[in-house]
């Protein structure tokens, strides 16, 4: 059984900061790309952050600047540290990873369970 558990969302104000952590676990073999998407009600989830096993990281226009994605392969945990919240920011925060797990020949996707983060204004 493979898990994702996301941890570090909270209720903060407009210009604080907040940290996400996303623990995969489980059988394990490789991971690939390790991700960040988020979902506003009544909107669509879409991609905020993103890196690859080499290390690149890519970026929704909307975040750069202030979140910055990281990954610690050892732990299989990928992080966002996030800056300067914005009202806008506020969304379920889902953490995504492209992994492949023992006595599969694939890779495919995995989502964690979703954290909740607001900034007031």
């Amino acid at each position: 059984q493979v898990q994702l558990v996301e941890s570090g969302g909270g209720l903060v104000q407009a210009g604080e900061s907040l940290r996400l952590s996303c623990a995969a676990s489980g059988s394990i073999v490789s991971i690939n790309a390790m991700n960040w998407y988020r979902q506003a009600p009544g909107k669509q989830r879409y991609l905020v952050a993103s890196t690859s096993s080499d290390g690149s990281t890519n970026y929704a226009d909307s975040v750069k600047g202030r979140f910055t994605i990281s990954r610690d392969n050892a732990k299989n945990t990928v992080y966002l540290q996030m800056n300067s919240l914005k009202p806008e920011d506020t969304a379920v925060y889902y953490c995504n990873t492209i992994m492949r797990v023992n006595g599969a020949t694939y890779y495919r996707n995995y989502w964690g369970q979703g954290t909740q983060v607001t900034v007031s204004s």
